[in-house]
This record gives C-alpha cells, sequence and structure tokens, in this order.
C-alpha cells in the first residue's frame, strides 16, 4: 500500500529540529534547549496554551539503530477559566516527552504503522505533534482555580465563596402552594372594623 506523501518540513519551523550534528551512531547524544513560540490550539476547550507564549524545551536527542530518541521536558504557560466557577486560571506546566523518530527508509518505518512512530525526512524531524500530544494529554479536560473551588450557586449564580454559609434559596413544590395560605394571616375584613 503506498503511504502518503508527507508535506516537507521546513528547518526555519520553531519546532522543527536539524540533526545533522547528531551522528547517526546508537548512543550519539546531543542536548537541545530552546524557547520556542506555542503553536496555535495547543489545548482544550476550557484550558490552553496560549499561541506564541515561550515553550521551554529542554530535551536530548539519542541516536538508536532506527533512528532519533527525543526525550526531556517541555514547559510553559496555561490559560482558561475554572470549570465550575468561571473565574480566570493562570498557571504553568511542565511535561515529559518521549519520542521516536525513525529515519527514512529504516525497518522500523516498514514495520509500524504510520502513526505509531514518527517519522524524520533526512536529518529534519517535526516535534510540534509530539508535543502537542505530551501537553493536550495532561491537560484536565474540566480545569479548577483550586482543588476546593465550590463553584457557583446553581440558583442565583453567585459564587458560593461569596455568599453566606447559610446560603439557601426555598423550593416550594407548586403542588403545595395553595397550602401556604392556610398558615397565612387571614386578611382583615374593612367591613367589619367600620360596624364596631
Amino acid at each position: 500500500m503506498p503511504k502518503s506523501p508527507q508535506s516537507h518540513l521546513d528547518p526555519r519551523q520553531p519546532l522543527v529540529v536539524d540533526t545533522t550534528k547528531l551522528p547517526r551512531q546508537p548512543g550519539a547524544t546531543r542536548a537541545l534547549k530552546r524557547v520556542v513560540p506555542a503553536p496555535a490550539d495547543l489545548g482544550l476547550e476550557l484550558i490552553s496554551v496560549p499561541e506564541g507564549s515561550d515553550l521551554e524545551l529542554d530535551l536530548s536527542l539519542t541516536s538508536v539503530s532506527e533512528g532519533v530518541y527525543v526525550s526531556g521536558n517541555v514547559r510553559g504557560s496555561l490559560q482558561g477559566e475554572c470549570g465550575r466557577c468561571l473565574n480566570e486560571i493562570d498557571s504553568t506546566f511542565e511535561v515529559s516527552l518521549a519520542e521516536m523518530f525513525a529515519y527514512e527508509d529504516s525497518t522500523t518505518e516498514e514495520t509500524t504503522d504510520e502513526d505509531e512512530v514518527g517519522r524524520m525526512q533526512g536529518d529534519l524531524l517535526d516535534l510540534e505533534p509530539a508535543v502537542r500530544d505530551a501537553v493536550v494529554l495532561t491537560l484536565p479536560t474540566n480545569p479548577v482555580c483550586r482543588p476546593d473551588c465550590p463553584g457557583l450557586c446553581p440558583d442565583c449564580g453567585v459564587h458560593f465563596d461569596d455568599l453566606p454559609a447559610d446560603h439557601s434559596h426555598e423550593e416550594v413544590d407548586a403542588r403545595w402552594a395553595a397550602l401556604r395560605n392556610l398558615t397565612a394571616t387571614p386578611p382583615q375584613d374593612p367591613q367589619k372594623h367600620t360596624e364596631e
């Protein structure tokens, strides 16, 4: 089955790495430390890495017989909103990255599916898919501003932190509403007062 053609990598892109200076001898290692702008749409609906913000890469590139193994950490900032109270969230993250990139025409390329392992184009490899997977898979789908965030009152929409401890909303079942009138003080008959 023919493989779909890959788009050519641009070595000027921030997350494309040129491995020319890494010898193709198993065990050869090269450190990669760089700060790059975060790509677009790096996150989930409620929390994400702001586009263009700094991503710090602290990685190690290691030659293995079938390609280049990339490992290390990625750090950056997150922005979003709390899934309970809708307050803004500004925080940082650090995730581990471990990804194998197969040389072109290597045995690994022939024995694995296209999405199982990263693919190199000549001496270039694209870190963006690996960084995206590492970051997005660690983000919470329902982020909170703090672990004990009480959220919003479902009746009035006010943050529970801003309400008194005894805050409540009286809920009356419409079927029993007529009974409330029986305990109410009966209205005074104005004619009764004038006769006296």
